[in-house]
């Protein structure tokens, strides 16, 4: 892989020219207050709670925070993934399918006929470890036929013609289809995956932690074919990842999570340079800085609260050091405080910065424009 590629992924991502905000597009994807607990004897443990996000057409949406925050289980729950213990107790998905011309589609009202007709062909998943999600015992290219077989209706000539183009699309030698996982590399496995979902030309792929477990410059390998996928076949994409300096690169706008809570949404530069959240200046002060003056890391002291806790207010508030007393009548709904950018929402409702005398310009000292 050139340098060119790794040194501009952002910049390949930002060519498309889309503006996912504007008021003439309309959301792919639109999750609407969310809630999912997990049920056990010991209690109902709230994993997502009350969560809204918007997808639109050829974006990239990051999905970030803490491991237990909810993200993968957020993504779950929209495409009706999770099994028991998971009850999903309030909320709705809504499914345009890029196609504005009627009316959404919700997505927890489809028969499983639609929901079969769904998945793949208009909503896939990559999921984490690669190594995991494939059959040990089943070769390659019969996993990818299975996956073709059952959501497309081709001949045999034309599946086993589309096995190597989609290996074709993530850079595998088409004779590997005749290899098993363990003969893989971890790269190779991950690029398989990605290919699986590729299969039937999907409108939005749903990316969770795709990187896990890969040194850095696979990562970059990766990131690099997703983002050259993404231009070409022109889907969407919700990254979900605790990385947030992978997010920076690869992402057009960016959600933090904390506690089963979408805490601030916005266009990824602006949350950069611009962070409202005192959670999300505490995670990009969390990374080294790549060029500049030398500076000690600040990690965020504590740890998150028991999904079986029932929190009042801000549930960041016993690790935040901007905390005051009213920070437990907070409502947490997203707003806008960003005067520059009123599409940037936070649930903190205080202007941290300009309370503790920060300069909200550093965007916390983390990432390196």
């Amino acid at each position: 892989m050139s340098q060119v590629k790794v040194d501009h992924l952002d910049e390949k991502l930002g060519g498309s020219g889309l503006s996912p905000l504007d008021a003439s597009r309309q959301p792919l994807l639109s999750i609407k207050d969310m809630t999912v607990e997990y049920r056990g004897r010991s209690g109902s443990a709230k994993a997502v709670d009350r969560a809204s996000l918007d997808i639109y057409p050829q974006e990239v949406v990051g999905l970030a925070g803490e491991s237990g925050s909810g993200k993968s289980t957020l993504a779950y729950a929209a495409c009706r993934l999770l099994r028991p213990p998971a009850v999903i107790t309030g909320g709705s998905t809504l499914y345009s399918g890029g196609d504005f011309s009627r009316s959404p589609r919700d997505i927890f009202k489809m028969s499983d006929d639609e929901l079969t007709s769904l998945r793949w062909k208009e909503i896939s998943i990559v999921f984490q470890s690669a190594m995991n999600s494939l059959n040990p015992v089943m070769k390659i290219g019969v996993q990818l036929r299975d996956a073709i077989d059952v959501h497309l209706s081709l001949s045999k000539s034309e599946a086993d013609a589309k096995v190597e183009e989609v290996l074709d699309m993530v850079g595998i030698p088409r004779d590997r289809a005749r290899s098993y996982p363990h003969q893989l590399s971890g790269g190779m496995r991950q690029r398989v995956i990605i290919a699986m979902a590729l299969v039937a030309n999907p409108k939005l792929i749903i990316m969770d932690e795709p990187t896990t477990a890969l040194d850095v410059v696979l990562q970059r390998e990766i990131l690099s074919q997703i983002v050259e996928l993404k231009q070409r076949l022109g889907f969407a994409v919700l990254f979900i990842t605790h990385d947030l300096s992978l997010m920076m690169e690869l992402t057009d706008r960016l959600a933090i999570m904390y506690a089963g809570r979408i805490v601030e949404i916005g266009d990824t530069k602006a949350l950069r340079s611009r962070p409202l959240h005192p959670y999300t200046r505490g995670l990009l002060a969390s990374f080294p800085s790549i060029r500049g003056a030398r500076r000690e890391l600040s990690g965020i002291k504590g740890a998150p609260p028991s999904p079986l806790e029932t929190i009042d207010g801000c549930p960041f508030a016993p690790r935040c050091q901007f905390a005051r007393e009213s920070c437990g009548q907070v409502s947490m709904q997203l707003e806008s405080l960003d005067r520059i950018d009123l599409d940037h929402l936070s649930a903190c409702p205080f202007e941290v910065g300009q309370v503790a005398g920060i300069d909200q310009g550093v965007g916390g000292g983390g990432i390196d424009e």
